[in-house]
C-alpha cells in the first residue's frame, strides 16, 4: 500500500521457516491449521508490518474455526497476537472481543489490551468483572469459572482503573486462589495510599509458601509486575524455578531504576542485582 512500510523478506526461524508474507497469506488461505499457526507466528515474532495487524483484526471475526463445544482457536491466536504487535488500531476489535462468548477469547482479549494500555476498554472491563455481558459462556475447565477474573483483574490494575476498585474488592475473597492473588496485585496498584498498599503487596509475599508451585509461579509474576521492593528477599528463596524468579526480581529493579538518575542506584536497586547476580 501506498505511504507504508514494505512487508519484512526476511525469513524467522520457528518449528519452521516463513517469512513474513507467507504467514499473512496463510492467515487467509482455506486451511484453517495454518490459518491459526499463522496467527501465532505472527504474535510470537512481533511482526512490525500494516497488514499483519489488518488480517489479525480480520481474524478476530472468523466463524470458520470453531470447536464442536463452540471454541474459536483462530480468534483466541488473533487476540493474543494483537497485543503482542503493539498497535492500537486493535483496541475496538479487542473490546467487542470481550463480549465472544469463548472464555478463551475474552481471557487473551482482556490480556491484549492490557498489553495495549488503552484506557478506553476500561468499563467494559468492569461490566466483565461484575458478569455484566449477555452470551458470553463459562469455561469448560474446572473450577468453571463465568469469567476469566485473574485476566480482568490484572488489566484494570495495569490500566489504573481507580473507579473499579469498590468491584474488584470482593474477589480479595474469591474461592479460587489464583484469583485472590490477582485482586491483591490490583489493589496495590490502584492504592493510593503506600501504607494500605503494602498490606496488598505483603499478602502477595505470604502466597510464595504456597504449596502448589503453580501459584507460586503466578504469585511470583505479581510482585514482578508490581514491583515491590520489599519482597526481594522472599522472591530469591522462593522454591521455583530460577529462570522465574529472575523475571520477577527483574520486575523489581526495573520499578527501582524509574527512582535513579544514573549512574546513581538506589540501595533497593543494588539489592535487587545482588540477589540476580546470586541467582545466576
Amino acid at each position: 500500500m501506498d505511504g507504508e512500510p514494505s512487508i519484512q523478506k526476511l525469513s524467522i526461524q520457528s518449528d519452521s521457516s516463513l517469512t513474513v508474507e507467507q504467514a499473512i497469506a496463510n492467515l487467509q488461505s482455506e486451511d484453517l491449521g495454518l490459518r491459526v499457526y499463522a496467527a501465532w507466528w505472527l504474535g510470537r515474532f512481533r511482526v512490525d508490518a500494516p497488514e499483519a495487524i489488518n488480517v489479525l483484526i480480520t481474524a478476530l471475526s472468523d466463524e470458520d474455526d470453531r470447536t464442536d463445544v463452540g471454541g474459536y482457536p483462530l480468534r483466541r491466536n488473533a487476540a493474543r497476537a494483537l497485543g503482542k504487535l503493539g498497535d492500537r488500531r486493535a483496541v475496538p476489535v479487542l473490546i467487542q472481543a470481550l463480549e465472544c462468548s469463548d472464555f478463551y477469547v475474552r481471557e487473551a482479549a482482556a490480556q491484549s489490551l492490557e498489553m495495549l494500555g488503552d484506557v478506553a476498554c476500561i468499563p467494559r472491563l468492569i461490566e466483565l468483572l461484575n458478569n455484566q455481558v449477555p452470551g458470553t459462556l463459562p469455561a469448560r475447565e474446572p473450577p468453571q469459572l463465568a469469567q476469566p477474573f485473574d485476566a480482568i483483574l490484572e488489566a484494570l490494575g495495569t490500566l489504573g482503573a481507580i473507579d473499579a476498585v469498590s468491584n474488584i474488592l470482593p474477589f480479595l475473597n474469591h474461592d479460587v486462589p489464583r484469583i485472590q492473588y490477582a485482586a491483591a496485585r490490583a489493589m496495590y496498584q490502584l492504592t493510593l495510599n503506600p501504607e494500605v498498599a503494602s498490606q496488598y503487596g505483603d499478602r502477595l509475599i505470604q502466597a510464595l509458601n504456597n504449596d502448589d508451585l503453580q501459584l507460586r509461579r503466578a504469585v511470583l509474576a505479581d510482585l514482578g509486575a508490581i514491583g515491590y521492593l520489599p519482597a526481594a528477599d522472599a522472591i530469591a528463596q522462593t522454591l521455583a524455578e530460577n529462570s522465574l524468579k529472575l523475571i520477577s526480581l527483574k520486575g523489581v529493579l526495573e520499578k527501582q531504576l524509574l527512582h535513579t538518575t544514573p549512574p546513581n542506584l538506589s540501595n533497593g536497586a543494588i539489592k535487587v542485582m545482588a540477589l540476580m547476580d546470586d541467582l545466576l
